[in-house]
């Protein structure tokens, strides 16, 4: 809600979910309460610059004329070929990825935002645990509905507790995924590779375990408390966005 682009009026409904047990409840139940046909669904920690908005209706406008059948979109995502796809800024990491110019088609999107219609039909397994890879999930559910996933042009900022270690329920969301999509392996997301082998998950399983026990370490850097120097910040890194 500190974001520039919801200062003052803006007519935008916004529904806060609280006290779910997954995001997929709290999402689905957004859906159904939702007075508009786009959806904007976005994790408490994103800041959205003044331009991101404008940036948003360029983008959508430019798919419905490519692509009027578009499944679910976002800031940040993978390629069918593992690449890390859009851009976006976070304390301790700086500038994530490269700027696009058009929408580029992604296997999968990260969870910081999602867009998509309401009327599209596409749903959030509520099936999957947790809070975790719901957004690898309506991306490969949209693919079985005919619709691709797009990463869009549209900076904005994730102001994140940046952990290196994950926690067991991102494990079971994985095993969710893998046990469900199975014949769409390998999937790419933005934290790990989800293989039949499963040798991408236990290498970095492993890596945790070093990082944890050996190391001491569990975050790379901590969320920032100013918002205000945080969007200075990732104004100068990318000038005009």
């Amino acid at each position: 809600m500190v974001s520039p682009c919801l200062k003052g009026k803006h007519g935008h409904q916004i529904l806060i979910q609280r006290d779910y047990v997954s995001a997929a409840g709290a999402y689905n139940d957004a859906i159904e309460r939702a007075d508009n046909d786009l959806m904007i669904f976005v994790h408490q920690d994103m800041i959205f610059p003044d331009l991101w908005l404008s940036q948003l209706n360029r983008a959508l406008d430019q798919l419905e004329a490519s692509d009027p059948r578009w499944g679910a979109v976002g800031c940040y995502g993978m390629t069918q070929d593992g690449v890390g796809c859009g851009c976006i800024y976070s304390p301790g990491r700086g500038v994530i990825g490269k700027p696009l110019e058009f929408a580029a088609p992604v296997q999968t999107l990260d969870e910081i935002v999602l867009i998509f219609k309401r009327s599209s039909g596409l749903r959030f397994d509520i099936n999957l645990p947790h809070f975790h890879l719901y957004g690898t999930d309506i991306c490969l559910r949209a693919l079985t509905m005919g619709m691709q996933s797009y990463v869009i042009p549209a900076f904005c900022v994730h102001n994140a507790h940046q952990y290196i270690v994950l926690p067991k329920e991102y494990y079971e969301c994985c095993s969710h995924i893998k046990r469900v999509w199975r014949e769409a392996l390998p999937i790419y997301t933005t934290c790990v590779s989800i293989t039949g082998s499963g040798i991408a998950l236990y290498g970095r399983r492993l890596r945790e375990a070093y990082l944890r026990h050996i190391r001491h370490k569990a975050f790379l850097a901590p969320r920032a408390k100013d918002v205000s120097q945080l969007l200075k910040q990732a104004a100068a890194s990318m000038p005009g966005m």
